[in-house]
Parts: structure tokens; sequence; C-alpha cells
């Protein structure tokens, strides 16, 4: 069996998954509710702790934006469960997927369902949202990615598929207000992302 220990500031406390690696999606689902983030790559094993607080707030004012700017068939959720094969399930921060889709899903969406993939970069997904993560929803044929780097101001890069592979990013820096047309027109200054309210 494998096993994980989550970072804390305590004693580390060790959590039993069952089965054993290359690992599969029915694996990944009798895994324990423990506070991680559990994901698969190829049957290896991404562990992910709670995001931190400016990443919720992120997340949160994000998912706004894109609510507010969603025509009715489009709908914006955050970390839903995607399986792209047995042995690949992510949890992108957000997705937008067709309304009717949600209706239709009871545990997990399909590459076809999601029309954007968006992931917040943190120091520790890092490098799998800038290239793993990047490569295997370009080749899951997912149209649209955004990757919004945190530490950069925040900086928004926007790829889009063309064949199997995503276009070179078009980076929209704070500051500037970011006009996209796909999956739905919204602009927005991805400063904005990391403001406190009020």
């Amino acid at each position: 069996m494998a096993t994980t220990e989550p970072t804390t500031g305590h004693a580390p406390e060790r959590t039993v998954l069952r089965g054993k690696p290359p690992f599969s999606v029915d694996d990944l689902l009798t895994f324990p509710d423990d506070g991680n983030r559990y994901e698969l790559f190829d049957g290896s094993l991404l562990v992910s702790p709670s995001p931190t607080p400016m990443h919720q707030r992120a997340l949160a004012r994000l998912l706004r934006l894109l609510e507010d700017a969603a025509p009715p068939e489009f709908e914006p959720l955050p970390e839903v469960n995607l399986g792209i094969g047995p042995r690949d399930f992510f949890i992108p921060d957000l997705v937008v997927v067709p309304t009717e889709a949600v209706e239709e899903t009871e545990l997990m969406f399909a590459p076809d369902d999601i029309l954007l993939a968006v992931e917040l970069v943190s120091p520790t997904t890092r490098k799998r949202d800038r290239h793993m993560k990047r490569s295997a929803y370009a080749a899951a044929g997912i149209p649209f990615y955004w990757r919004i780097e945190l530490a950069e101001g925040p900086c928004l890069y926007v790829h889009e598929l063309a064949d199997d592979e995503y276009k070179p990013a078009v980076k929209h820096e704070a500051g500037e207000t970011a006009r996209l047309v796909a999956p739905f027109e919204v602009g927005f200054d991805p400063a904005v992302l990391l403001r406190p309210r009020g």
C-alpha cells in the first residue's frame, strides 16, 4: 500500500492508500478524504495540499467573473473531477462546461465536456501546471487552457488548442484588461483576482 505524509507543523500523519503504483482511477476513488488533492498522470500519483487562502481568493474572484459573463448555456465550476482515461484523473481549479453536461454528470466529467480548464499556479504545483497538465489537457482535446501565475502580479496565460497541441500562450499582465472571446466573451484585469473585497 502506498502512503503519503502531508506537510504540517505537527508530526507527520501517515495516510494509507489502497492499491499500488501504477494507480488506476478506480484505485483513486477509494482514497480517503484527508484534505489532500489526489490526481493521476499515467498512473503516477500527484498529491497537493489544501489550497492557500490567496489561492482561494483568486479562485473565488475568477469564478464570480466568469459566472457574471457566461451565457445560460455555459457554466463555470470549481474543482471538478475530470477523468481522461483509466490512469489519468485531474481536478482542475476551475472549468467551463455546457450547462446540460452539469445536469447529466454524476461523478466525473469527460474531456469532451470541458470547454475551458483553468489552473492557478502555486509553488507546489508549478511544474505540473506549466508542463504536465498543459500537455495532458491538450492531448485530451480541451479547447482552451488558462494558467494563472499568482506570483507574477498575477498574470493570465491563455492557451488555445491547434490540432493536438496548444499554441504559444498569450500573456495578459496585471494592470491591463484581458479581453477574451472564448469560450465566451469576458474581460478583466488579472490584478483583480488578488485584491481584497471592497
